[in-house]
């Protein structure tokens, strides 16, 4: 999973799959060169030479269910400068209304009550 500002990326990739062939992809998908990308992990930007898996990026740490969390940055057009990493968080959904909480436990459900 590929995040920056509102926007996120899920894509496949392998482990021996350099950090410059996800940036190809993610090229495909953003229209930007891979040169005008940087990918971070933990706050640390990756090598475009090295493996996902040498990046730390590997089956057992990134799982559909589970996906490692990547940031991505755009060079600032017309510079050699990079915009800062910014992740805007996922909301939380607002708090359920009292009538669709679940009540008293201790009340059976009338769907469970046998049948006379």
């Amino acid at each position: 999973m590929i995040q920056r500002e509102k926007t996120t990326i899920f894509t496949d990739a392998k482990e021996s799959n350099t950090v410059y062939d996800l940036k190809k992809i993610i090229e495909g998908i953003t229209k930007k060169a891979p040169e005008d990308q940087k990918l971070f992990k933990d706050g640390e930007v990756l090598e475009d030479t090295k493996t996902l898996a040498d990046s730390g990026l590997t089956s057992n740490k990134a799982k559909a269910q589970d996906p490692a969390t990547l940031g991505l940055s755009f060079r600032v057009e017309d510079t050699d400068d990079f915009e800062e990493l910014n992740v805007v968080p996922y909301s939380n959904p607002p708090e359920l209304p009292d009538v669709m909480k679940q009540s008293d436990t201790s009340v059976a459900n009338p769907a469970e009550q046998p049948v006379p």
